[in-house]
Order: C-alpha cells, then sequence, then structure tokens
C-alpha cells in the first residue's frame, strides 16, 4: 500500500501536466508543426522509438560520467581548500571566476579541443557539475559545530583523524544537498554540448527534427530527456537517502 501510494502523486502531477497541455492546445488552435498535442508526440514516440532510445543511451552515458567527473572534482577542490590554508586567497577566486564565465560560451572550445565524440560533452557536464558539490562540500566541513571538534580533539583526535571521523560525518548532509543540485544541472551540460556539435544524443535528435520541422519528433526527444532526468534525480536522492539514513527526512503524512 505504501509503495503505491509513493507512485500516487507522481502519476497525478505527470496526469495533470499532460491534460494541461491538450488544453493550451485546444484553446491556442495551434498548428501541429508548433506545439503537437500529446496524443501526437505519444504517436512519434512509439514510431521512433528506437533512434530515440539509441540518442537516450548516449545522453545518459554522457550525464552519469560527467556526474562522475564533476563529483569527484567537486570533492577534491572542497578537500583540498580546507586542507591547504595557504591557497584558499588563491584558489577560491578562480572558482568565481569559472562560474563568472557562462559555461556554454566554452561548448565551442570544448569541442574544438576535444572533438565531436563524448569527451567534450562530458567536460561540459563535469564543469557545470563541479561547482554546486565543491560549494555544497566546503560549506559543510567548514560549519562543525565547535563543540563536537573541541570534544574530539579533548580525546586525542586531530588532523586527518579528526577529518575522517568528525568534519567528514559531519559534512556528508551538506554534501548530499550539492550533489542533488548537481544530479538536476547535469543534463544541461551533456545536452548544450551536443547542440553545438555531435553526431548522436537527445540534442542532436532535437536540433536535427527542429530543422525538419518534425516537432513531434523534437517533442518526444525533449520528453524522454524529461523523463531520464527526473529518474536520475530520484535514484541520486534515493541512494544518498540510503547511504545516510541518519539524516532528517521529510515526515510521513498520516494515512
Amino acid at each position: 500500500m505504501m509503495r503505491v501510494h509513493r507512485f500516487a502523486r507522481p502519476l497525478a502531477i505527470a496526469a495533470g501536466l499532460v491534460a494541461l497541455w491538450q488544453a493550451v492546445v485546444w484553446a491556442t488552435a495551434a498548428p501541429p508543426y508548433i506545439l503537437p498535442g500529446p496524443g501526437r508526440v505519444l504517436v512519434a514516440w512509439v514510431e521512433r522509438s528506437d533512434i530515440i532510445l539509441k540518442h537516450a543511451g548516449t545522453t545518459a552515458t554522457e550525464i552519469l560520467l560527467g556526474l562522475l567527473l564533476g563529483a569527484a572534482v567537486g570533492l577534491a577542490v572542497a578537500t583540498t581548500l580546507h586542507a591547504v590554508r595557504p591557497i584558499r586567497p588563491w584558489l577560491l577566486p578562480v572558482l568565481v571566476v569559472s562560474q563568472a564565465i557562462p559555461v556554454f560560451a566554452l561548448a565551442p572550445l570544448l569541442v574544438l579541443w576535444l572533438g565531436y565524440g563524448m569527451a567534450s560533452k562530458v567536460v561540459m557536464a563535469g564543469l557545470i557539475i563541479f561547482f554546486p558539490v565543491a560549494a555544497a562540500f566546503y560549506d559543510g566541513l567548514r560549519r562543525v559545530e565547535p563543540l563536537w571538534l573541541d570534544a574530539a580533539r579533548t580525546l586525542g583526535c586531530r588532523g586527518p583523524r579528526l577529518f575522517r571521523r568528525v568534519r567528514l560525518p559531519a559534512a556528508l548532509p551538506a554534501l548530499a544537498s550539492g550533489l542533488r543540485v548537481a544530479t538536476a544541472v547535469a543534463p544541461i551540460g551533456a545536452v548544450v554540448g551536443e547542440w553545438v556539435g555531435s553526431s548522436a544524443g537527445l540534442g542532436y535528435l532535437m536540433l536535427h527534427a527542429n530543422g525538419r520541422m518534425q516537432t513531434d519528433l523534437m517533442f518526444a526527444a525533449l520528453l524522454t530527456l524529461a523523463i531520464l532526468s527526473v529518474a536520475l534525480y530520484t535514484a541520486v536522492d534515493a541512494g544518498l537517502r540510503r547511504a545516510m539514513p541518519w539524516q532528517a527526512g521529510e515526515a510521513e503524512e498520516p494515512h
């Protein structure tokens, strides 16, 4: 019963969005090449499912690899900032500048340097992902309860052992928040990279469908990307909750 209740709300939201979409189509009387209805998009998805799923696999691989790369770089940067105090005044401005430059503007350069293959899309996704992870984890490491640190030092826990036993566990909830944000924005880097230059992926498929006025196929690819993104976020969120069961979760509503 609880499992059914868990999926009831997402299904209701999805049904409401589809109904709203169809209502907009009826109210605006937009031609199908401008705004196709859900039925047309579903037909396009069924007819071209082999192509859509093939491109979806490419995009999913790019997103996952980018998430791993960005998370690893973010963890390394945050740990370095916390452990090596003298480099903070030098490294922090570099991080700010890296985010001040629109990542989308770097996409053509990454394609030029790394080619039209998967590498440029993975690096693009990693560039978008690493900053939320680094900022959240570094903030978590800095904001450990002072009483915990004093108690640990009193017991002789210092240096790397203090980091491993006190600071790291206390910073994990902040890291989890950063990873959730990173997962939500991960598809942006992969799709923008595919728009700039690629031969596969949902972004590539959408771009070419748009150029051929195959709006129903473009919407089908976009819908697939949305489902892929939500599924990835749900999986990461569930994994984080399982890995950190001590985090205060949202209270269950009474049945």
